[in-house]
């Protein structure tokens, strides 16, 4: 059960907040600033690519490198395509993990290993491997680690990643907002610098600006009825999410929102990008799980039965509503069987503006479920 006192109780969401989710949430602009020099420091703008790679590998552990890779691939479009490399292993612990470099790699291809963990010994043996097969290698890890030392010893790049004092108290979730910016920040510079994608230090500026600004407006001091991120949480209370996504931009953030809610606030979600979502999960809500599904539940107690779980639509567009659009579609399709829609659209900006407005806003959304269901 969500405790939606707790939402608009500042205190109380510091004192459940162990693992520092709403301080990641909060500080995203701040890591990405610090990214960015970081990157800078290390030499991003003095790098002289001799051209665009064919492809662009990624490794590394859990939901952070699934989501960067994700994000990277989208914002590069098919020019060069971004393929994540899955780990196999008996376990999810750094030890455990294996990664190996498909058989086609070569010296036109680039690597890029991106942990916040950086001990796995299986990663510092893949810059060796790329190393070998003649690929470029670029790792983002904390520093200090072993991982800081293989790649160099490769005639790789290794950029520090952003680390707060706080992120050594406790183990840090793989959908951690923190994590997610410190990875990503400078691996857009690096592209921007490659080629791929658009990412100049002012665009990155502009992010950390947008993500302040959503800092802002979704911090646990505003309360319930003007914070939209604690809005879609108390709606989301006793509801099963169907993302919905429409606009290039919004896939990858309503994918990494349902990556989110089951990491952090243990909670199911189903997601689909528009027109095809329409098609896909027409029958889940006209089946048991619509709404309208349980005539009896007016009738139910209110203190000694839980709630039935019914499906909410969660609708994320990055595009005005003056375009083509399936949204309309989206909401009679919703609304016929009686669903219930939330919906969240950036303010106008650049693509990776609206793409970090989606992702901090769905954050803060993930954050404040998880912390007042107690998960």
């Amino acid at each position: 059960m969500l405790d939606e006192t707790l939402l608009d109780t500042p205190e109380g969401l510091a004192e459940a907040d162990h693992r520092g989710l709403l301080r990641g949430a909060a500080e995203a602009g701040a890591r990405v600033r610090t990214a960015a020099r970081n990157a800078a420091e290390a030499g991003i703008g003095s790098l002289k690519p001799d051209g665009r790679p064919r492809a662009v590998l990624i490794a590394g552990p859990g939901a952070a490198a699934t989501h960067t890779a994700d994000l990277l691939g989208t914002l590069a479009g098919p020019g060069s395509p971004v393929v994540r490399l899955a780990p196999s292993g008996v376990a999810p612990a750094a030890g455990a993990l294996r990664w190996e470099l498909p058989g086609w790699a070569g010296s036109v291809d680039l690597l890029l290993i991106a942990t916040p963990d950086g001990t796995e010994p299986s990663l510092s043996l893949l810059a060796e491997q790329a190393y070998r097969r003649g690929c470029s290698v670029v790792g983002v890890a904390p520093p200090g680690t072993p991982l800081a030392d293989a790649v160099p010893g490769g005639h790789g790049l290794f950029l520090p990643m952003a680390t707060a004092p706080y992120d050594q108290e406790e183990p840090l979730a793989a959908s951690s907002p923190g994590v997610l910016w410190a990875l990503l920040t400078p691996l857009l510079a690096l592209l921007d610098r490659v080629g791929l994608l658009d990412a100049p230090p002012e665009a990155l500026e502009k992010v950390a600006d947008r993500l302040d600004h959503i800092a802002e407006r979704c911090g646990p001091a505003i309360a319930t009825y003007s914070n939209p991120a604690k809005t879609l949480a108390a709606e989301l209370a006793d509801a099963l999410p169907v993302v919905w996504t429409e606009g290039t931009s919004a896939g990858p953030a309503g994918r990494r929102f349902a990556a989110a809610l089951a990491e952090l606030a243990g909670r199911p979600a189903l997601v689909a990008e528009l027109p095809e979502a329409l098609a896909a999960h027409s029958a889940l809500l006209a089946g048991p799980l619509a709404a309208s599904a349980d005539p009896d539940d007016f009738f139910r107690d209110r203190v000694e039965e839980p709630p039935a779980l019914h499906a909410r639509v969660v609708l994320l567009r990055d595009r005005p509503i003056s375009g083509l659009t399936a949204a309309p579609a989206a909401r009679d399709v919703a609304l016929s069987h009686d669903t219930p829609v939330s919906e969240l659209e950036p303010e106008e900006g650049g693509e990776l503006e609206t793409l970090a407005e989606l992702i901090a806003v769905t954050d803060f959304a993930a954050v404040y479920l998880a912390l007042a269901s107690g998960a």
